[in-house]
């Protein structure tokens, strides 16, 4: 790792890791205090909450990195946006897709509740993992006799969620890389399929699982393409911490869930046509410089992430203050010790959220055209 990335990581990463235990602790005493009296009250106080800690990461790509995300869509689904529940399906074209999603749903009012479908190992992940679990997203194991329960399950909890929702569910099942996309285009040459070239093959049995499930309380799909322009590094968490700055754009369709189809075979079908188009669009965007008939929205750049980072750094930095001097901590070598483990420790957790988040750790695309039984369903 470079110098200057270290020098970033360590002070950021120390504002993270406090905060974020801070914010687990606050989630796991309403978890237990006012869950089961009530869910309905414990899921207002939770995306306040929850929000306390993400919005740092929000703060990282607004106001450190200056990520400039163009979003492209019409003004009547920019109203709409964060005033009704959305199951959202988008191609993983960076390693930053989930933050560029958490950034629209920040301008929207509803990043506290915004969920996600997951791979389980990120429930794990310190501080950001566990405040995913508290706040309901779906972790999946990659076995769908267990997933299909577990999808089922959380659908129904889903049901009298009491503010505005995105469900995001990243079809393809992994991140996207050339070395998929080969393993993605020999199976569609196997099977007769269009052959893609900018997104990977759909994963349709969750989606049509999700379709299935929340037809009846879910009004809307929000259809993501992200792409990334082809003279510029993909971001990355690593660039961002370095604060270097990109331009992703990103494009969304609005679908009423009553224009789907009723059959599950026509509901996967419905979303292999959806790649398609975005395949196309990717294409021409790629070839020609043109991204989206959609209209440009100007989303701006609030100033509550740098409120919340500067609230956080003020409280954070009277605790360090106060704690130090009277601990006596830098007066002796254990003190002095521990001080250092401390810090060995942050980089160490800060490296994981990083690794975890990089394109070439996801998941494996392991089909082929003799055993498509292994398609996975794992979102990252």
């Amino acid at each position: 790792m470079a110098i200057p990335a270290v020098l970033a990581i360590v002070p950021i990463g120390v504002l993270f890791i406090l905060s974020g235990l801070i914010v687990n602790l606050m989630q796991v005493v309403s978890f237990i205090l006012l869950r089961p009296i009530s869910k309905k009250l414990y899921r207002k106080i939770n995306k306040v909450v929850a929000e306390l800690l993400w919005l740092e990461l929000i703060w990282l790509i607004d106001w450190w990195a200056g990520i400039k995300v163009e979003l492209y869509v019409d003004s009547d689904t920019f109203q709409l946006m964060g005033k009704e529940h959305a199951l959202v399906i988008c191609n993983h074209r960076s390693d930053i897709d989930w933050l560029v999603g958490w950034l629209v749903a920040q301008r929207s009012g509803c990043l506290g509740s915004a969920l996600a479908i997951m791979k389980k190992e990120v429930m794990f992940l310190p501080v950001i993992g566990w405040s995913m679990w508290f706040s309901e997203y779906f972790f999946l194991e990659r076995r769908w006799t267990k997933d299909e329960i577990t999808l089922k399950s959380g659908f129904q909890q889903l049901e009298d969620f009491p503010i505005p929702f995105w469900l995001a569910l990243f079809v393809e099942g992994t991140r996207f890389t050339q070395a998929k996309l080969m393993v993605a285009q020999e199976f569609a040459a196997s099977r007769g399929l269009p052959i893609p070239r900018n997104v990977l093959l759909p994963r349709t049995k969750g989606f049509v699982s999700s379709v299935s499930q929340m037809r009846s309380f879910v009004p809307a799909i929000y259809d993501c393409t992200v792409a990334v322009p082809k003279n510029q590094p993909p971001p990355t968490l690593l660039r961002i911490f370095r604060g270097q700055s990109s331009v992703v754009k990103l494009q969304i369709r609005r679908h009423p869930m009553q224009e789907l189809p009723e059959t599950a075979d026509g509901i996967g079908q419905w979303c292999k046509d959806v790649f398609v188009t975005k395949d196309a669009l990717l294409e021409k965007y790629f070839a020609k410089g043109a991204f989206s008939d959609q209209q440009l929205q100007n989303i701006g750049r609030p100033m509550k992430s740098l409120i919340v980072v500067l609230l956080w750094s003020c409280l954070l930095g009277y605790g360090i203050f106060k704690f130090v001097p009277w601990s006596a901590l830098l007066s002796s070598w254990k003190g002095i010790a521990f001080s250092a483990t401390f810090f060995v420790l942050i980089v160490i957790v800060m490296q994981i959220l990083i690794h975890s988040s990089e394109s070439e750790r996801s998941t494996p695309l392991n089909i082929t055209p003799q055993d498509q039984t292994k398609e996975r369903l794992v979102q990252k």
